[in-house]
């Protein structure tokens, strides 16, 4: 138990790290305003500006947990999350509040993966 709780911890921290980064420092103000759907139309569309955004997401998620099945998942769920923002669904703290929902799960499932890889290697006889 105290090695699921660990990789879950490293994996949670890193995942915000990542959010933070990607929600914060990657996106520029074009990129905030070209995503959303409401906004005035520009030379690039919308979904463009959604779909890059989205990626770097799913990036920083690939990149943290070894998934690219993480990865998709927060592509497609942060793509919805942020459209439901921008049709004013829900609001900045709700977005967010989800955006950390979908972390924690990414963290638990990329924890039970390195339990069950730890698991393996301590089993294997190495030949």
């Amino acid at each position: 138990m105290g090695l699921l709780i660990t990789l879950f911890c490293i994996a949670f921290f890193w995942l915000l790290v990542g959010h933070a980064v990607s929600e914060f420092a990657l996106q520029s103000d074009a990129m905030a305003k070209g995503k959303n759907f409401n906004s005035e139309p520009g030379p690039v569309p919308w979904y463009y500006w959604m779909a890059s955004h989205s990626l770097i997401h799913a990036g920083a998620v690939t990149l943290i947990t070894g998934s690219i099945f993480l990865g998709i998942m927060e592509l497609v769920l942060h793509f919805a999350a942020d459209c439901a923002k921008c049709a004013g669904y829900t609001s900045i703290h709700v977005d967010q509040f989800f955006h950390v929902i979908c972390k924690l799960c990414w963290a638990y499932l990329a924890a039970q993966d390195g339990v069950a890889y730890v698991s393996n290697e301590r089993g294997s006889t190495g030949g």
